[in-house]
């Protein structure tokens, strides 16, 4: 047996262990947990309970702070088991795939969780277990809200990268209408100011020297339009875009606390990343710059 079968048929936890970064997370693991449910697309499923397997792993975000034994800190277990229940009773599904996903999304919801694992097996459908097992990560988890008729929402934002030229254009309160317009979270991005950035020669400080500089523009743009608020967190990010208003991202906390941040320096590409992990519906791009190919995220030229 190959390395890559072996691997195929293992735990979930040999998976993100195989599929992890240099700086890998901390992990926690839900094995061989087994529910009864009332689940499946065949006519001879339905109202005949039938036993699921689960075997879930979540990444977890690193804890800065000492844990002081205290649960409150931490992911708990009991967080996993409640997912999995909430969602079987949600409603009947039909599918094991929707009920993995769902899962697995509402297990992201929690702050500390950044990546999940999901496998869900049938052991009543045949002599083996058949099933499915899925790999979802924060980045693709769109933040949800609740709507006018109390319905969770997906909150795809727009993110807008505004080079110099846009940030002093005498239009920008108009051009600020028309994104609201589009009835999305909007979150604008800048790049580097035109005045001359202090050079280190020192990779690690020129990077903050660097973020630091981008914030200043952000705080030049705030003051031409009332409506525009910095923010700094994933936590304020996600509150303003609840609420409606419109964002102005100074990078440097969210961009050096992450564990899988962005590799590149180049402004543009900060933009595409907070994109990708805000699962935004697009990125708006301003100026002469060269968006990283490959992405996911559709691009829009202004």
């Amino acid at each position: 047996m190959t390395s890559d079968i072996r691997l195929a048929f293992a735990h979930p936890e040999e998976r993100s262990l195989a599929s992890a970064s240099a700086d890998p997370r901390d992990r926690i693991s839900l094995r061989d947990h087994v529910v009864d449910a009332d689940i499946g697309a065949f006519q001879q499923e339905r109202g005949r309970p039938q036993r699921l397997r689960f075997n879930v792993v979540v990444e977890v975000r690193p804890q800065p702070e000492p844990l002081e034994d205290d649960v409150d800190r931490i992911l708990s277990y009991d967080r996993i088991t409640e997912a999995i229940a909430a969602e079987l009773s949600d409603e009947r599904l039909n599918l094991l795939e929707t009920l993995a996903a769902r899962v697995a999304e509402r297990i992201l919801a929690e702050p500390q969780a950044m990546r999940a694992f999901v496998r869900v097996e049938k052991l009543d459908r045949g002599p083996g277990a058949l099933g499915v097992e899925i790999a979802r990560s924060r980045a693709e988890a769109p933040l949800r809200a609740v709507d006018s008729e109390g319905m969770m929402q997906a909150l795809h934002p727009l993110v807008v990268y505004l080079d110099n030229a846009a940030i002093a254009a005498p239009d920008l309160s108009v051009r600020l209408d028309g994104w609201q317009a589009r009835g999305l979270p909007v979150i604008l991005t800048v790049g580097l100011p035109d005045t001359e950035v202090p050079q280190t020669g020192h990779k690690p400080t020129q990077r903050r020297v660097d973020l630091l500089a981008i914030e200043q523009n952000a705080w030049r743009l705030a003051a031409r339009d009332p409506r525009c608020v910095v923010v700094a967190t994933r936590t304020e990010i996600d509150w303003a875009m609840k609420h409606g208003q419109m964002i102005v991202w100074a990078p440097s906390k969210l961009v050096l606390d992450v564990v899988d941040g962005p590799h590149s320096r180049e402004p543009v590409a900060l933009s595409l990343w907070l994109a990708e992990l805000t699962a935004a519906e697009a990125l708006i791009v301003h100026g002469d710059v060269t968006v990283p190919a490959g992405s996911r995220v559709g691009i829009e030229r202004a």
